[in-house]
């Protein structure tokens, strides 16, 4: 299947969602004379576009209700800037961990441009995603206790079977930036982070700008750790220095 077919297939399907409320994954891989698992893989993908809403056994059309706000519209085009820049950092056949958070998961769309890459998430929405690209990257999964607060995999079971692995990148977020100290976060649950960094030769932190300089209690990762961080352009100049002082490369992404 040419990705000029695929694209004309999630238009078809996309328009039979609008016109008919819902579809079901069995009407469409008869419709197109396809596989389940590639149909699901369609709607997958236009879900994480924001064209629909999966369902059990197939999808449904967006709620009218449903409109963006303008601040969320800037946050998710900066998460996506953050993102690109990001997955240009990745070779083909690298082999790199995604931690969970809503802006490394936003890298998974520019992914299905590498070839040969392995990956390991402890995030079940990544491993979600990850499986509806159609390059079909090798999926890891740590595995470990469920922790509802950061909807990943943690534990002593996630950080063994890390440290079976070897990987060139890892791609973390934060929930804060302390520019003296390095990544902080609101999670106590800060072992697996550390242990994704020690099995990673580079470390690439991406945060939106306005999370610099909010300090928050638990460092996560000093910048003895850190390699790259990804921000957007709206860093001020006086923090830019201040990060890169600490021998951090950084990068602003144009949102």
């Amino acid at each position: 299947m040419t990705k000029r077919n695929t694209q004309q297939r999630r238009h078809t399907i996309l328009a039979r969602v609008n016109q008919h409320g819902e579809v079901s994954v069995e009407a469409l891989a008869l419709e197109f004379e396809t596989s389940e698992v590639t149909i699901r893989k369609d709607l997958t993908a236009l879900e994480k576009s924001g064209l629909l809403l999966r369902r059990y056994g197939g999808a449904i059309a967006l709620p009218k209700e449903i409109v963006t706000k303008g601040d969320e519209k800037r946050d998710t085009l900066r998460k996506m800037a953050i993102a690109k820049a990001a997955s240009a950092l990745i070779k083909d056949h690298n082999r790199i961990i995604i931690d969970s958070g809503r802006t490394t998961a936003a890298m998974i769309p520019e992914l299905s441009k590498k070839r040969g890459l392995v990956v390991m998430t402890n995030a079940m929405n990544i491993a979600n995603r990850l499986l509806s690209l159609e390059n079909e990257p090798t999926l890891l999964m740590t595995g470990g206790t469920w922790d509802p607060h950061s909807e990943s995999f943690q534990g002593q079971v996630a950080e063994q079977v890390l440290r079976s692995y070897d990987f060139d990148q890892l791609f973390i977020g934060a929930d804060g930036i302390d520019v003296e100290r390095g990544t902080t976060t609101f999670n106590e649950l800060v072992g697996l982070s550390q242990v994704m960094a020690e099995s990673a030769r580079e470390v690439i932190v991406l945060v939106e700008s306005e999370k610099i300089g909010r300090k928050i209690p638990n460092l996560e990762l000093p910048w003895q750790q850190v390699t790259t961080l990804i921000t957007d352009n709206l860093l001020a100049d006086d923090t830019r220095k201040a990060i890169e002082a600490k021998g951090v490369q950084l990068i602003c992404a144009e949102a």
